[in-house]
């Protein structure tokens, strides 16, 4: 085992049990937290990856201001508890076999498709993921669905800032 093996293991291992402590934590901050403990933990794995961009951006807007923004909500909401409600008793059984379908699936591409997962190991170009790559793609191939995203985000604030607007009530 190599020394990036093992350390992807680890890192993956942790990756793992932040999402699940996610997931199992009732206290809404702590899921938050757990959910920042995730995000960085990719972003390292992005660097073994040599996509030191792609860690950067996942650090600043994933963990920076993606994650204020939903601890912002958290304590504007006052959720810091999830309330013990009735559970839905068609949730386990679901998860359960979309859980299922999603290892079946991780076998099938593993063990029957490992060839083809070899192939495209193979063929990754020498500049994958650096920001000059990025930028070309993102403004060449994707520039309309980035300026219909850019779009999308400007009505979202504008309809965030006129939904929180204070309007003098007319008596």
């Amino acid at each position: 085992m190599t020394q990036d093996l093992i350390l992807f293991i680890v890192l993956a291992t942790i990756a793992i049990v932040t999402a699940a402590s996610m997931l199992i934590s009732r206290n809404a901050v702590y899921s938050a937290m757990f959910l920042v403990l995730n995000f960085l933990t990719v972003a390292v794995i992005y660097l073994l990856l040599n996509a030191a961009f792609i860690a950067m951006v996942q650090v600043t807007v994933y963990a920076g201001a993606i994650m204020v923004l939903f601890l912002f909500v958290i304590m504007l909401l006052g959720a810091e508890k999830s309330a013990k409600g009735e559970s839905l008793s068609w949730q386990p059984p679901l998860a359960i076999l979309l859980g299922g379908a999603l290892l079946m699936e991780f076998a099938y591409i593993l063990f029957v498709r490992q060839n083809y997962l070899m192939q495209t190991l193979g063929s990754i170009p020498e500049d994958f993921g650096s920001p000059a790559s990025i930028g070309t793609l993102l403004f060449n191939r994707y520039l309309i669905p980035f300026e219909i995203t850019s779009i999308l985000l400007l009505v979202a604030m504008m309809g965030a800032i006129i939904l929180t607007r204070n309007e003098p009530k007319e008596s």
